[in-house]
């Protein structure tokens, strides 16, 4: 159906789907329009916001016009990957499957943390987002030039309290209070206004402000649905980064036993573990103070890690320069001057822990005696 608006058109397949080519290329050209068409209409959008003459109204619609243009930037990046996949046509069963991927997977970027690319929607989603936010704006800002009648104001707020409804039955109960509270507000209100307007009375000065209170719910909620699935995909990560962690734990304090068994002296860090945080939070404040908490722990492991290891590579590095010197001064004839020295080394080799202290001092002193005979090692 043909609209004076952008409409995001439906989206082909699923997750990772092999979808024909001919609907991959009907939704491409759809995407392309749309994106083009939505441009247009924000550029509009904006302006009329900016040229609202109190700044009390251009307050309460510029988070919306701000979201609006940062989704539109992120579907747009999305559609530029969307063609360079697509690469006119010249695509195999992986091509249009990494499409579909892309189309259903979510919009984050990595290391993002505000903005539409912090919301973890698909596209599709991100699209139906961008739609109800124009079209909120649109009645708030009288972008047509002149107030839409009260009945078509009335089915347009009808509608949009019962997407509220939609998404405060998707609010976990035990969170659900306050947004069902919000939700039986606007739809009292509204039921209110239709009463008064049935009745005959004048409702104009009513509808703006149940209008712009209804979409800053409804943008709320779909950004709470979006943070929620956003928190699932960090406890997720945080549970895996737990397993990881507790594993490379263990493998560093063996590692800790081992250095400080073998060499003197052993470095003295503590090797942190990771179970001792407790189990990953369901909080997303928790959680991204937990997910703080364990990068602290992942730092502090790779030091402890590289703080260890070079203390079993400097023995070992000992070792193999002691090795090197002794044969060199054999072959040359001069090993039986330095073998009572030759034994001190192989002593301290064999001692647990290992002075690395005498060893290097030992060590060098074999060298300095090689480089005086002009022995290469």
């Amino acid at each position: 159906m043909t609209t004076q608006y952008a409409v995001a058109p439906p989206a082909p397949g699923s997750l990772g789907a092999d979808v024909a080519d001919r609907e991959l290329l009907a939704y491409l050209d759809a995407m392309l329009r749309w994106r083009d068409r939505r441009r247009t209409e924000l550029s509009a959008l904006d302006q009329a916001a900016m040229e609202l003459a109190d700044p009390k109204d251009r307050a309460a619609v510029t988070p919306d016009v701000t979201l609006s243009m940062a989704l539109w930037q992120a579907v747009a990046d999305r559609v530029e990957l969307l063609v360079a996949t697509w690469d006119s046509g010249r695509v195999g069963e992986s091509e249009r499957r990494r499409i579909t991927t892309l189309v259903w997977g979510t919009l984050e970027q990595p290391g993002s943390h505000g903005g539409a690319q912090a919301l973890a929607v698909s596209l599709p989603e991100a699209c139906r987002l961008s739609d109800s936010l124009a079209s909120s704006l649109r009645s708030r800002l009288r972008l047509d030039g002149s107030d839409p009648d009260v009945a078509g104001r009335l089915r347009s707020l009808r509608q949009q309290v019962e997407r509220i409804a939609d998404q405060v039955a998707l609010v976990p109960e035990s969170r659900r209070g306050s947004a069902a509270a919000v939700y039986e507000e606007l739809d009292g209100r509204l039921d209110d206004v239709e009463g008064r307007a049935r009745r005959g009375a004048d409702v104009g000065g009513l509808l703006g402000p149940l209008e712009s209170r209804a979409a800053s719910a409804e943008r709320d909620l779909i950004v709470a649905a979006s943070a929620r699935a956003h928190a699932k995909a960090d406890h997720a990560q945080a549970t895996r980064e737990v397993a990881e962690l507790t594993a490379r734990g263990e493998a560093v304090r063996a590692l800790a036993g081992r250095a400080r068994t073998l060499v003197s002296p052993a470095p003295t860090l503590g090797v942190p573990d990771v179970t001792q945080l407790g189990p990953v939070p369901a909080d997303p404040d928790e959680l991204t103070a937990y997910l703080a908490r364990l990068a602290r722990v992942d730092r502090a492991l790779r030091v402890a890690q590289g703080s260890y290891a070079e203390a079993l590579a400097r023995r070992e590095e000992l070792a193999l320069r002691a090795r090197s010197v002794h044969e060199a001064l054999a072959g040359s004839g001069a090993g039986a001057a330095m073998s009572g020295l030759a034994e001190q080394v192989q002593a301290l080799l064999d001692a647990r822990p290992t002075d690395l202290t005498r060893l290097e001092a030992l060590v060098q002193a074999q060298e300095a005696f090689a480089r005086t005979m002009g022995v290469a090692t």
